[in-house]
C-alpha cells in the first residue's frame, strides 16, 4: 500500500502556540489517523495543532494519502487507527468481512453553503457537456470502482433520465490523476469539492456544468470510520478522539465557514490547515484556496443515516461489494447523533 507519511508536530508543542489550555491526563496513548489534503480534512488537522487530541490523552499521529480506498485498508491492516474519508466499495467490503465501522459523519452538502460541483473538460465543454444531460456517452474520471466520484456520476444520470451505463467511468487511483486528466481533455467531466473545483474554472481549464446538492440534498460525503478492533477493545479511545475532532469541526466552523473566529485565529488556522493541503505553494497564495468554498462538517461528527443507507443500497444494486452487504456491519451508531 503505497502512502505519504507527515508528522505534524506533537500535541503539547502545536497546542502551546495556539495557547491551549489541557485537562491533567499525559498524550500518552498513540494513535494514527489518515487523511487527504483536502480542505474537508482540516477538522482533523486543527484538532491536532490545536492539541484537542492531547487533551483527550491521546498521542496522535497524521498520515496522509491520496484516495479514501487505500485508507479503509490501512485502518483494516492497523497502518492507521482513525479515516476520515467517503463511503467507498472497498470500505463495505472490509465492514463486511468485519474489520471497519463507520462511526460518524463528517463533509455534508447542506443548504446555503457552496458544494461540490460537476466539472466538464475545455473540450467536452466546447463540443456541447454544459449540463448533466451532455454526461450521456462521455468519459467521467473517478479514483476507483466503488468510489464516492462514481456515485455521484450515478446519480448525475439519475437525475438526468439516462442509465448510469451511459458514462464512460475512467479509473484513476489518484485525486492529483483526476486533475491532470480533466485538465488535459483526456477524460471529458469529474466531480470535486470547491476549493478544488473553483480554482480549475477560474484558471479557465474546466467549466462547471452542475452542483452536487442540486441532485443529491443532505449527501454525507465523507464519514469517520475505525477498526472493528478499536471499538471492541480501545472503546474509549475511540471516544477521545471522537471528542477531540468535535473541538476541531467546532473551530474549523468558526474560522472557515461562519468566520466568526477572530481574524489572528483565523490566520493561525489557515497556516496550520497549510502544512497539509495547498502546501506546495506559498501560504500567501493557498490561504485563497484554504478559505474559499468551504463546505460545512456535521458538528459534532453527526451522521447522515439514510444518506450512508443510500449509498449503500446503490453499491448493493451495482455489485461492487460482497452480497448482503448490511448497515448493521457497515455502522456502528453508538458514538454520536445520527441525523
Amino acid at each position: 500500500m503505497a502512502l505519504t507519511r507527515r508528522h505534524f508536530a506533537t500535541g503539547a508543542a502545536a497546542g502551546a502556540t495556539f495557547g491551549i489550555v489541557r485537562n491533567a491526563r499525559a498524550a500518552s496513548e498513540p494513535v494514527r489517523i489518515g487523511i487527504l489534503p483536502l480542505v474537508s480534512h482540516a477538522p482533523t488537522i486543527i484538532a491536532q495543532a490545536k492539541g484537542y487530541f492531547a487533551a483527550q490523552g491521546l498521542a496522535a499521529r497524521l498520515v496522509t494519502f491520496q484516495a479514501a480506498e487505500p485508507m479503509a485498508v490501512g485502518i483494516a491492516s492497523g497502518d492507521i487507527d482513525f479515516g476520515v474519508t467517503a463511503i467507498t466499495g472497498g470500505l463495505v467490503s472490509l465492514a463486511d468481512k468485519g474489520a471497519v465501522k463507520v462511526i460518524g459523519g463528517s463533509l455534508a452538502e447542506a443548504s446555503g453553503v457552496e458544494g461540490q460541483k460537476v466539472l466538464a473538460s475545455n473540450a467536452a465543454y466546447a463540443k456541447g457537456l454544459t449540463s448533466l444531460a451532455g454526461l450521456k456517452g462521455r468519459s467521467f474520471a473517478v479514483t476507483t470502482a466503488g468510489s464516492s466520484f462514481e456515485y455521484v456520476a450515478y446519480k448525475a444520470a439519475q437525475k438526468a433520465g439516462f442509465p448510469a451505463s451511459d458514462i464512460v467511468l475512467r479509473p484513476l487511483q489518484t485525486i492529483p490523476a483526476c486533475i491532470a486528466a480533466l485538465k488535459t481533455g483526456q477524460v471529458d467531466a469529474w466531480e470535486m469539492l470547491p476549493s478544488v473545483a473553483d480554482p480549475l474554472v477560474a484558471a479557465k481549464v474546466a467549466h462547471a456544468i452542475a452542483t452536487v446538492q442540486d441532485f443529491i440534498p443532505g449527501y454525507q460525503v465523507t464519514t469517520v470510520f475505525t477498526s472493528t478492533a478499536n471499538i471492541n477493545k480501545r472503546r474509549e479511545v475511540v471516544q477521545r478522539f471522537l471528542a477531540g475532532l468535535a473541538k476541531g469541526i467546532d473551530d474549523y466552523d468558526a474560522a472557515l465557514v461562519t468566520r466568526t473566529m477572530a481574524p489572528k485565529e483565523i490566520d493561525a488556522i489557515v497556516a496550520a490547515v497549510h502544512k497539509y493541503v495547498f502546501a506546495a505553494m506559498p501560504l500567501a497564495k493557498a490561504r485563497a484556496h484554504i478559505t474559499h468554498g468551504v463546505m460545512r462538517i456535521n458538528t459534532g461528527a453527526a451522521l447522515n443515516v439514510a444518506s450512508v443507507a443510500d449509498q449503500l443500497q446503490w453499491l448493493n444494486a451495482r455489485k461492487l461489494v460482497p452480497a448482503g452487504s448490511t448497515m448493521q456491519k457497515l455502522v456502528d451508531t453508538s458514538f454520536v447523533k445520527t441525523i
